[in-house]
């Protein structure tokens, strides 16, 4: 199993961990950000393959910013390939 440490920029999420086995994604852990949105999109990820959450997450943004933590999360992924 392969564990990605992320620090996600441009959004208030401090730290991302992702475990990844397989290509599809075991656990997701969020330090920081909205803790109820991030545990929901964590449940959501578990047992999805890495491309088809990327190709989900990539783009979103979160109001004015150009980033979100679901797309931090995307590039946290995309940063393993």
């Amino acid at each position: 199993m392969e564990t990605i440490s992320y620090r996600p920029r441009g959004v208030c999420s401090q730290k991302m961990e992702i475990d990844v086995e397989g290509g599809v994604i075991q656990a997701v852990r969020v330090l920081g950000g909205c803790s109820g949105n991030l545990k929901g999109i964590s449940s959501l990820l578990k047992g999805m393959d890495v491309e088809e959450a990327i190709s989900r997450l990539e783009g979103i943004r979160c109001g004015m910013k150009p980033t979100s933590c679901p797309d931090q999360l995307a590039q946290a992924l995309k940063s393993a390939r």
